[in-house]
């Protein structure tokens, strides 16, 4: 099986991207292991920093690590927005296959100063073990919070600058990039700005490393096609499997009053995060 590095570089040469679902318990990670393998496309599981300390740093290798040995199937797991040179570090030596240093809201000087630091020790880490791992940085700010918010947060929305993010590039080594380019976290209810795809291509073609798109949730089809064609690889969603969870949990108890077996109510939450994932695969993969 080829290392995620190399799925990301197919993905690059088939003009795809590779869906990249965040859990927080087994239903979540059932739900996207199960919705991948039926369309037979690679999947990246992201915990970020509050996620990863309920499932369980370790349990979520283990746990990543299991699918992956059972099937022989390309599932990763990567640790999203981990906002330290402490926590990033953590990732990396329980074995985590790709880390996200969030150092979005720092200055460029501390950004970039943090980031390198985490890239370094990556290299070494690969050096020693010959274990691959990605480090992928943010700049740019589109907000945090995978959740339902009325507006555009007061901040957010500042994007990248293609001559900032070549600069930045350059200066950490970082293997992926996820500028700032339209998307916010989380559902906005007064709707999403559209993504800028000029800027997604430029920021492509000065950087030369995969891009990654953030704040997908909410976004039109068009939005994903299109950032696909300019240059994004990999595309996170979280706030719409977090919906389709609690709305189908919610009925299975109202439907089902006097059922006390968790895995009889749970199942379809289960089914309905399974729908959201193979239908952003689909489009993410170019399938009907």
């Amino acid at each position: 099986m080829k290392t995620l590095r190399g799925y990301v570089k197919e993905a690059e040469e088939k003009s795809v991207a590779i869906g990249h679902f965040n859990i927080s318990n087994m239903e979540g990670l059932h739900a996207i292991y199960n919705a991948a393998k039926k369309l037979n496309v690679p999947v990246i599981i992201g915990v970020s920093e509050g996620e990863e300390a309920f499932v369980g740093r370790e349990e979520a290798v283990a746990l990543i690590c299991a699918f992956r040995k059972k099937d022989d199937y390309p599932i990763f797991l990567n640790a999203d927005h981990h906002t330290s040179f402490e926590t990033v570090k953590k990732a990396i030596d329980a074995g985590f296959d790709a880390v996200i240093f969030d150092g979005a809201k720092l200055s460029f000087e501390e950004n970039v100063k943090i980031t390198k630091q985490c890239v370094e020790y990556a290299r070494n880490v690969i050096k020693v073990t010959g274990k691959d791992i990605l480090v992928e940085a943010e700049l740019g700010y589109i907000g945090t919070g995978s959740d339902i918010k009325d507006t555009i947060p007061e901040g957010a929305g500042v994007l990248t600058k293609p001559e900032e993010a070549k600069k930045f590039t350059e200066m950490t080594g970082i293997d992926m990039l996820a500028p700032s380019v339209g998307s916010i976290h989380g559902l906005i209810k007064s709707g999403k700005p559209h993504i800028n795809t000029k800027l997604v291509a430029e920021i492509k073609k000065v950087t030369g490393i995969p891009l990654v798109l953030h704040g997908g949730s909410g976004l039109h089809d068009e939005d994903f096609t299109n950032a696909i064609k300019a240059g994004v690889s990999i595309i996170h969603i979280n706030t719409e499997i977090r919906i389709a969870y609690d709305e189908a949990l919610k009925k299975s108890l109202a439907s089902n009053p006097n059922e006390v077996a968790p895995y009889k109510i749970l199942q379809p939450a289960v089914d309905a995060m399974e729908k959201v994932v193979a239908n952003r695969l689909k489009l993410f993969n170019g399938m009907k």
